[in-house]
């Protein structure tokens, strides 16, 4: 049992139910002035969209599943995201 929880831990991953559109990212972020927020909007215009976002984090949000993800861990990565 040991093993086959530890194989199912290293290989599960994270989907995000429904699609979300540029439009969308916007009017969530349209009432954020902040730098993270035009950083992030700006990154996502530049890459034509979100396949490569929600790609990345879902990859980066994989090592939390052990300890737990909430909205500052997944407000962290997409400031790393941004950045990068």
């Amino acid at each position: 049992m040991n093993e086959l929880a530890r194989y199912l831990m290293e290989n599960a991953y994270i989907d995000f139910q429904g699609g979300i559109t540029i439009e969308e990212v916007r009017k969530f972020l349209r009432d954020e002035d902040s730098r993270e927020s035009r950083a992030l909007l700006s990154r996502l215009i530049e890459e034509n969209g979100l396949d490569d976002l929600m790609v990345t984090i879902a990859d980066c949000l994989k090592e939390y599943i052990r300890t737990g993800i909430n909205e500052d861990i997944v407000r962290a990565q997409l400031t790393t995201y941004s950045e990068s």
